[in-house]
């Protein structure tokens, strides 16, 4: 049995995406954005009290980039993962483990425009920095997909893998504070991996309680 523990428009969003590409069972636990994951008996699945935490025969699993690089060995017949010894598997690994990169800024972002409620608490320069690092995030993937081998559609040579469902839901993130406007190569990659149904899945349904309410925050002045 696998339990998936997941709030909408976070990080845990991915291993949503990951868990519909593979096709496999599962439950989903949906959490509000309140105090509850700082409860003990959830502790007790991620001791840092966030999103994911993954339940899967008998183990508890945190940390998404931990949980894809898992769930990628546990069923390697579908193909997400690059094993030990695969062409690939470097930038695998890399890619992966970029998403995290992203994120982070992005959820420097979603501090300042969401978390902090009152205006005084906000930093017009933390704004600007990060979405600026943020475009420095996507002109590395318009690198990666600009570079010309034959049928460059995904992050990996070898075709699509987890690493473009982690990038890309960091880059799902990310387009709430940074457009996409000049990395064309990117759009075109994310338009298209972002059109998969498994995708459209690991979206908040309509009506659900949602992180942002708004697609896109503009830099504050």
């Amino acid at each position: 049995m696998i339990v998936l523990h997941h709030c909408h428009q976070t990080r845990s969003m991915r291993t949503l995406w990951l868990l519909n590409e593979l096709g496999v069972e599962y439950s989903l636990r949906i959490h509000p954005f309140d105090r509850s994951l700082r409860d003990p008996e959830y502790l007790s699945l991620n001791p840092a009290g966030r999103v994911p935490s993954l339940q899967i025969d008998g183990d508890s699993l945190w940390e998404s980039g931990a949980i894809t690089e898992i769930l990628c060995e546990r069923f390697p017949e579908r193909g997400l993962g690059r094993p030990p010894g695969d062409i690939d598997r470097p930038d695998f690994l890399i890619w992966v483990h970029f998403a995290e990169t992203v994120s982070q800024h992005a959820a420097a972002l979603t501090q300042q425009h969401i978390a902090l409620y009152e205006d005084a608490m906000r930093s017009p320069t933390i704004m600007k920095l990060e979405a600026a690092r943020l475009k420095k995030c996507y002109a590395a993937i318009e690198g990666r997909l600009s570079t010309p081998v034959e049928n460059r559609d995904y992050l990996l040579t070898s075709g699509f893998s987890a690493a473009d469902i982690s990038v890309g839901q960091a880059v799902y993130m990310a387009r709430h504070f940074a457009t996409l406007d000049g990395f064309p190569e990117t759009e075109r990659w994310y338009e298209a991996i972002s059109g998969r149904e498994t995708f459209q899945q690991a979206l908040p349904p309509p009506g659900s309680e949602r992180l942002y309410d708004k697609s896109f925050y503009p830099a504050w002045d």
